[in-house]
């Protein structure tokens, strides 16, 4: 038994949206991730996808995305992504729901590996723009974004103190956190989310959305103030899930 971790998969067997023109490794990067996830992962292992599964913008044009995803071997455990507007967090619940026993969306609940609690939320990120000199140092950037991204934090810290507390409240002490986004941008040493990762003591915060060799650095990976923390980005990884616990 294992638990693993891949994200971004942005499957379009429905939406006309093909990832081609981002670059080479998303060339048949469906095909890769099947072929990947059927070596690695076996039935009794679980597999955590970190968001942004499809482009479609409602549920029914994520259906054949969803199906693909039910496909793969081993436990699947869903959370939000930025793209994944089929995904109304109100209706988590009743996404549990149509889908039980095939696919588990996190938000506001938890699920268990061993004796794990997997908490998560999609998270925020403030992204720019920033205003960079000609040699590419950050002299300001968009204040008005930045108090907005605020808002948004705040909402996602919300909900992911939910998912801690119904985990606590059945008794879980060992966690592991997961996010869309990165817990920190490029500003930042440290966030609301590594705060809450250090308050709770998790073993591993897991987390993707970072695309592009210029944006892989974009936050924390390693070991930072005793926790791990592991980006799962599809093109990070060339669609290879990544073994958090055995």
């Amino acid at each position: 038994m294992a638990l693993y971790a891949l994200g971004d998969l942005h499957l379009s067997f429905q939406a006309d949206k093909p990832m081609d023109s981002f670059g080479k490794v998303w060339k048949n990067h469906e095909k890769k991730i099947e072929k990947y996830a059927n070596r690695m992962v076996k039935p009794e292992d679980t597999l955590v996808l970190t968001g942004d599964h499809s482009w479609g913008r409602k549920l029914q044009e994520c259906r054949e995305d969803l199906a693909f995803i039910e496909r793969l071997p081993g436990r699947k455990i869903l959370l939000r992504g930025n793209h994944d507007m089929f995904w109304d967090a109100k209706k988590t619940e009743k996404l549990n729901e149509e889908y039980k026993d095939r696919l588990f969306f996190l938000q506001n609940n938890f699920a268990v590996y061993q004796d794990y609690a997997l908490v998560g939320t999609k998270g925020f990120t403030f992204e720019g723009p920033f205003y960079l000199n000609r040699r590419g140092q950050i002299l300001g950037w968009d204040e008005e974004r930045e108090a907005q991204a605020k808002k948004l934090v705040k909402r996602e810290m919300e909900r992911l103190r939910e998912s801690f507390r119904l985990a606590r409240k059945e008794g879980y002490q060992k966690f592991i956190m997961f996010l869309h986004y990165p817990p920190t941008n490029i500003l930042e040493k440290t966030s609301p989310f590594t705060e809450i990762a250090e308050e709770y003591k998790v073993s591993a915060v897991v987390y993707s959305h970072c695309h592009g060799e210029s944006r892989f650095g974009d936050s924390i990976r390693g070991k930072f103030h005793g926790i791990e923390y592991m980006l799962v980005s599809g093109d990070y990884l060339n669609f290879r899930p990544v073994q958090v616990l055995p």
